[in-house]
């Protein structure tokens, strides 16, 4: 993998993400030289969410179903209630999730999050956090839940709620320039 000023990092998301986990995360790695882009279920503007309440919006770079890992270096899963509650059902997003897991690539979710890799079962037997509320789902999913910033096991990096948005993204730009 390329060192971050050179990495390609996708970000999937729909409608409900926490803003600041999804603008946060970007705006630090596009700083940082990095490309990004954004693939949806759609390719209608997606809304975000602060705490539930109605924030940015953000248009899709591209449908998640003409994404593949191999033309990315890392995957981003922001948080919000309603965006991971809504890409669990969605197979291509489920499918994109694994394949970059799969391949050994960084995948790193925030908050909400980590419902996604509950999912697509790829916490079982690995240490990772979250938002309080959905801890008992990654227990339950077989992971061994911490309280902490952020936790990278192997390639899988999690964190808990937006006040932890640097620690995450630190860890997920460590993880690229660990893979370089």
């Amino acid at each position: 993998m390329p060192p971050i000023g050179e990495a390609h990092v996708l970000i999937i998301a729909t409608n409900r993400f926490e803003e600041s986990e999804l603008f946060g995360p970007r705006e630090i790695l596009l700083g940082k030289g990095a490309k990004v882009t954004l693939a949806s279920m759609t390719m209608d503007e997606i809304m975000g969410t602060v705490h539930d309440e109605p924030g940015k919006t953000i248009k899709p770079d591209m449908l998640i179903k003409d994404a593949t890992a191999a033309d990315y270096d890392a995957l981003l899963l922001p948080g919000g209630v309603g965006n991971p509650d809504q890409l669990r059902t969605h197979e291509d997003a489920i499918a994109l999730i694994r394949e970059f897991a799969n391949t050994d690539k960084p995948v790193a979710a925030i908050c909400h999050g980590p419902w996604l890799l509950v999912e697509a079962d790829l916490l079982r037997g690995r240490q990772a956090t979250s938002w309080r509320s959905i801890r008992t789902d990654l227990k339950n999913a077989g992971a061994n839940v911490v309280d902490e910033e952020a936790v990278t096991d192997g390639n899988i990096i999690t964190s808990r709620m937006p006040d932890d948005v640097p620690a995450f993204t630190q860890a997920l730009i460590e993880a690229i320039e660990a893979k370089a």
